[in-house]
């Protein structure tokens, strides 16, 4: 691999601008890196996060900021006072709906003046992409999605919120918050216990989370508490999707629900072994090779330098059946059909 390229790739990730985007439901938030001409990636992190706690780890993999880096403009959406920094919003401002967050985003594409663009959404986030890709099907070039939610709160989501909204009114983003948050994120292994510790990425993003403001928090969990069931318009969808989910993820059967509602000549599952949520950040590097898969459809590669990783194809018309084995990869695959040899509509 090269190391130049390494480099190359380290300095677009780290020159990145911010916009503040005054829309009809408040300002929001989008770092924007890469090159503007190409085609765009819009990302949307779940609860209490930024890009930066939620992304990070997998634009810091080297081969994959590669691949994403080399083919799309990044545009990261944070979540309205989910921001590095971001101020309590004022509590005259209404508190937005799911339906006005997807709405926002087509505002943030109509400032850009970008066409259809490219998805990916954690948890929350990727609910959000999800509506957002019913609502405006001709924005959408297709979906990646890690844990994602499709259907209204069960009894037990909806009372595990009201417990989280609870601390957050009364002690802010206290220790039991944190706790609430980081089951909903990894998985135990990450997390440690009385005789392993915690991981380093637990750490990070504790120490991100105290950046947060309370009440910008309980705003977006009062929207996803309150979100609608959206199956019924995710089998009108025909946009190409990618799904990821790890076993020990809360979300796993909401996963497995929605893939299962999903047009199986667009759509494939990735089953993360000992992963929780968030696989962007415990497991990046078990995201690749899907991605590769998966942007094959679109005629995106990754560039020839890279070539030599263990992780990649010899090269984008050669690929090797055993690299797809549970084995080699550390993951379960369901059923995929992005492979270059199935013609697909995007």
């Amino acid at each position: 691999m090269s190391e130049s390229a390494l480099l190359d790739a380290d300095n677009i990730y780290l020159d990145g601008k911010e916009h503040y985007i005054r829309t009809g439901c408040g300002s929001v938030s989008v770092m924007v890196y890469g090159d503007h001409d190409k085609p765009a990636l819009i990302t949307y992190p779940d609860l209490a996060l930024n890009y930066k706690s939620c992304f990070q780890g997998l634009f810091f993999c080297p081969e994959a900021a590669s691949l994403l880096l080399h083919n799309f403009c990044i545009y990261h959406i944070s979540p309205p006072g989910h921001e590095l920094g971001a101020a309590e919003i004022s509590s005259e401002d209404p508190i937005p709906s799911v339906e006005d967050l997807a709405d926002q985003i087509i505002e943030i594409l109509n400032y850009f003046g970008l066409g259809a663009v490219m998805c990916m959404g954690v948890m929350a986030g990727a609910y959000i992409l999800s509506l957002f890709a019913t609502k405006y099907r001709e924005r959408v070039l297709g979906l990646i999605l890690v844990s994602p939610l499709c259907k209204a709160p069960s009894w037990t989501e909806w009372f595990y919120n009201k417990v989280m909204s609870n601390l957050l009114y009364f002690y802010g983003v206290c220790g039991l918050l944190k706790e609430c948050l980081l089951q909903r994120y990894f998985s135990k292994e990450v997390r440690g216990n009385a005789e392993v510790p915690e991981s380093e990425i637990v750490q990070a993003c504790k120490r991100l989370l105290d950046d947060r403001k309370c009440k910008n928090v309980l705003r977006f969990l009062h929207a996803i508490n309150q979100r609608p069931d959206i199956t019924d318009g995710l089998k009108r969808l025909k946009c190409r999707t990618l799904i990821f989910v790890g076993d020990s993820s809360p979300f796993h059967s909401e996963a497995l629900y929605m893939t299962s509602k999903l047009d199986r000549r667009y759509s494939a599952l990735v089953e993360v072994q000992g992963c929780g949520s968030m696989v962007t950040e415990e497991q990046p590097h078990a995201m690749l090779i899907p991605m590769e898969y998966f942007l094959m459809g679109y005629g995106l590669y990754r560039p020839c330098y890279f070539s030599e990783s263990p992780r990649s194809p010899l090269s984008p018309s050669c690929i090797s059946p055993e690299l797809l084995s549970p084995e080699s990869m550390g993951l379960k695959l369901k059923p995929i059909k992005t492979r270059v040899s199935v013609p697909l509509e995007v």
